[in-house]
């Protein structure tokens, strides 16, 4: 499931609305709401995205934070490490071939760290 997906599914069920009933205000079919909130499908178009938050009736933060959702829900990444130092290019072959094994608990700490540094390095 991706960030996105969790957050509608969510706000879906915290309002009571069934898939089918968010789907067909939606206008799309239920299969593709189900794999956009498992994250079987990629990042929807902002189109989409604004209908949703509309269908929702969200304003101000929490359309902002959907959108922020939306930019790290794609759940097919391809990481080009070309011309970067060779550390870059082991740490993603790792990522990729023990990111399935790992717990929540380090995949938070990881993530944390990464958001961390990258914010450490920016100021």
């Amino acid at each position: 499931m991706t960030p996105l997906g969790a957050k509608l599914r969510a706000m879906r069920r915290a309002r009571g609305i069934s898939l089918k009933e968010m789907a067909a205000a939606l206008n799309v079919s239920s299969a593709y709401l189900s794999a956009l909130e498992h994250g079987r499908r990629g990042v929807p178009t902002s189109f989409l995205l604004h209908r949703i938050i509309a269908f929702f009736n969200v304003i101000w933060d929490e359309a902002e934070e959907l959108q922020r959702l939306a930019e790290i829900s794609d759940p097919k990444v391809s990481i080009d490490t070309g011309g970067m130092p060779p550390d870059a290019t082991e740490l993603t072959n790792r990522l990729r071939d023990n990111i399935g094994t790992l717990d929540p608990e380090d995949l938070k700490f990881l993530r944390d760290e990464v958001v961390r540094r990258a914010g450490r390095r920016r100021s």
